[in-house]
């Protein structure tokens, strides 16, 4: 369309509008109302979203049952009922080490890598070349404040070790549960976090 054509156009909307003046302020007012219908709802399911949230409570069992990938959504579930807004899932081919990942309420950016086992307890523990994983690209690649290894199963002795002399974070089966199961959120369960800014929750020691 060439622009003479759509100067005509617009100029003979304009005289069309200027002649019909309360049409246009009809079709405004109902596009207003429709607009704030909308936010409206958004803002309830929004609300609705918060309270569900808010109430979300896992057994360990439970998270058993799932699979890998339900596993990772949990997690990503659960970082959301404690103020991570931004929660998501990243786990798949190509994550460099990361499942899901978060920035808490003192803005600090959370790289979790999920290590779910169907033998909860009884089943493979997870040792030092998965948190040497999480090591290699935690802060390099994903850029993150806190880097955990999370699972429903257990940790190796030697992965542990490793996991405190690199500033590592660990949330094995016992904590899992108090986490999923309670009202605290993981940075209280988790001690020695770096410093971030003031948030709606303080930092308390934890295990």
């Amino acid at each position: 369309m060439s622009a003479a054509v759509l100067l005509s156009l617009t100029a003979s909307a304009l005289r069309w509008a200027a002649e019909h003046p309360w049409t246009v302020a009809a079709v405004l007012l109902v596009a207003a109302v429709a607009a704030g219908a909308l936010l409206r709802r958004r803002r309830e399911a929004a609300r609705r979203e918060r309270v569900r949230a808010s109430a979300l409570r896992y057994a360990v069992g439970q998270l058993d049952a799932l699979d890998h990938r339900a596993f990772e959504f949990a997690v990503r579930d659960l970082m959301r009922r404690d103020g991570c807004a931004d929660a998501r899932q990243v786990g798949g081919r190509g994550d460099n080490g990361a499942d899901v990942k978060a920035t808490d309420p003192y803005g600090r950016l959370w790289v979790i890598q999920c290590k779910h086992r169907r033998d909860g307890w009884s089943g493979k523990p997870v040792g030092t070349p998965a948190l040497q994983v999480l090591n290699g690209t935690g802060r390099q690649v994903h850029h993150g404040d806190v880097l955990v290894m999370l699972t429903n199963g257990r940790i190796t002795a030697d992965a542990t070790v490793f996991a405190r002399s690199q500033r590592l974070h660990l949330v094995d089966r016992r904590l899992l549960a108090e986490w999923a199961a309670g009202g605290r959120p993981l940075w209280e369960l988790l001690r020695v976090l770096p410093p971030g800014s003031p948030g709606r929750w303080g930092v308390r020691g934890g295990v």
